[in-house]
């Protein structure tokens, strides 16, 4: 609900502000009070921005400003902390989804990059997570499509489809794959 009031509502200890209140803004306040009123709940919320640095655990460049220093946003890792050596990497299933040409492949790995680096690709479409399983469901799925004698298909109108849904919202899916795993450490700490 915005205001425009005519003048700033705050009082303060120099008694009541006559500043003119911000137009358009939630409550009836000047600059330097809205300013004032950021400070403080950012003071105890943290202020969301780019990290000076990608995260160490999770790779993530987006972390919350607190007033005590940097956390990761996604996987909460406090920037500077170096990470647990006796902490295992966290263990993601996921079903890739990889372009080379006019074919995807469809395939499963728990370390998808490694995995990758040796498979002829021109893109990473997609991840969906989950392991054997939903590789067989989506190998049964996309039967029709499949080249013979391996986990290639053509990449056609019903692939194109599932791989926009997986898609939705991920520019870059190598930041879906390691929020799931940041996820996933934190579920073990």
């Amino acid at each position: 609900m915005a205001t425009d009031a005519a003048a700033c509502t705050a009082v303060d200890e120099l008694g009541a502000c006559s500043a003119p209140a911000e137009p358009g803004a939630p409550l009836a306040l000047c600059t330097t009070h809205l300013l004032a009123a950021y400070d403080w709940v950012a003071r105890e919320q943290g202020v969301t921005d780019v990290l000076p640095g990608a995260c160490l655990v999770c790779g993530s460049r987006v972390g919350v400003h607190y007033p005590s220093g940097w956390t990761c946003a996604v996987c909460e890792w406090r920037l500077g902390d170096a990470p647990d050596l006796d902490v295992l990497p966290a263990r993601v299933d996921v079903v890739y989804y990889v372009r080379w040409r006019d074919r995807v492949k469809i395939g499963t790995s728990a370390n998808p990059r490694q995995r990758l680096a040796v498979i002829p690709h021109d893109e990473v479409l997609a991840f969906e997570r989950g392991g054997r399983l939903i590789e067989q469901r989506r190998h049964a799925q996309f039967a029709a499509s499949r080249y013979p004698g391996g986990e290639w298909f053509a990449f056609d109108a019903p692939i194109a489809a599932l791989v926009a849904e997986l898609a939705a919202g991920v520019d870059d899916p190598w930041q879906r794959y390691d929020r799931w795993r940041s996820e996933e450490l934190a579920r073990r700490a």
